[in-house]
């Protein structure tokens, strides 16, 4: 019995051990700390030299609340076109809702903790709802087209570079409704 309660020490005394005999547990060497060391105290130099822009109007921020805003309408009706880069010039694709999704764009956060430590954590891969890993990054976008035979709205799976707009824009290829 007393030999179970000694056994987790002897653990405890061994990881002390190996941690006293390398720079740092956490894998950070010496010259490792240092270095960040030196680097924080150049950044204190610099913030207390140049300061802060003074940002007073926050005027790109406004923009992004209103651009965040009106993507969020609902029925917002657009028009969506590729690039053809062999004319240089917009092709209509079609009438669309909303705009593009980018084929990378996860429903759920694309990772999750998978352990903790006390320098960090680990993190894993976490799969879509639908059980599938998506892409970090991808080139194809989905837009939501509205059938030209019909009034449903289909997703289509666009890989060109895409333009989406609110209004018409000046195109080769005028097929609308």
């Amino acid at each position: 019995m007393k030999a179970l309660r000694v056994l987790p020490l002897l653990a405890l005394l061994a990881l002390f051990v190996v941690c006293a005999g390398v720079d740092d547990c956490d894998g950070n060497s010496k010259s490792d700390r240092v270095q960040s060391a030196q680097q924080e105290v150049m950044l204190q130099d610099a913030t207390s030299s140049v300061g802060m822009p003074a940002i007073h109007n926050f005027r790109e921020r406004r923009l992004l609340k209103d651009i965040l805003e009106l993507r969020d309408q609902a029925g917002l009706v657009t028009m969506t076109y590729f690039y053809n880069e062999m004319t240089g010039k917009l092709v209509f694709l079609c009438n669309s809702i909303g705009y593009g999704i980018p084929y990378a764009t996860q429903f759920t956060n694309p990772q999750k903790i998978a352990a903790s430590y006390q320098s960090g954590y680990a993190v894993t891969a976490q799969a879509d709802p639908n059980g599938l890993f998506s892409p970090a990054a991808a080139d194809g976008t989905w837009v939501m087209c509205k059938n030209p035979k019909g009034g449903d709205v289909k997703p289509v799976y666009v890989e060109p570079r895409i333009v989406v707009s609110p209004f018409e824009l000046k195109a080769d290829y005028a097929a609308r409704d």
